[in-house]
């Protein structure tokens, strides 16, 4: 794959996860304005419910991966010492890796107590 391919890929994947992102947070702007959940059972129960918590299953890898594109562009464009760039490219690949594990464990537990 060239690197115009490359680059075209970054951009469509990049805009793909956009449109998820953005139609998911509208749908949670609507809820929480118009529906918010009273206390944390009700919370919990929302979570619990299968379209939801399949929607925020989804948006916790399509919002890392929209966030990995971004930064891994934003690094290889202004981070011209190829040291700095691996070693911070890495240590974003594990922080991405770290708060999709807690984001899954979290979604999961709520559901699970639903």
């Amino acid at each position: 794959m060239s690197r115009q391919a490359s680059g075209l890929m970054a951009w469509v994947i990049q805009r793909a996860t956009a449109v998820y992102l953005a139609l998911f947070l509208t749908y949670l702007l609507i809820q929480f304005t118009f529906n918010a959940p009273a206390d944390h059972a009700a919370l919990v129960a929302w979570v619990a419910h299968p379209v939801v918590g399949l929607g925020l299953v989804l948006l916790v890898p399509l919002v890392l991966i929209h966030a990995w594109v971004g930064i891994r562009d934003a690094l290889i464009d202004y981070v011209h010492v190829l040291g700095l760039r691996i070693g911070l490219l890495t240590l974003f690949a594990f922080v991405f890796i770290a708060s999709g594990l807690w984001a899954f464990k979290a979604i999961i537990t709520a559901g699970l107590q639903g």
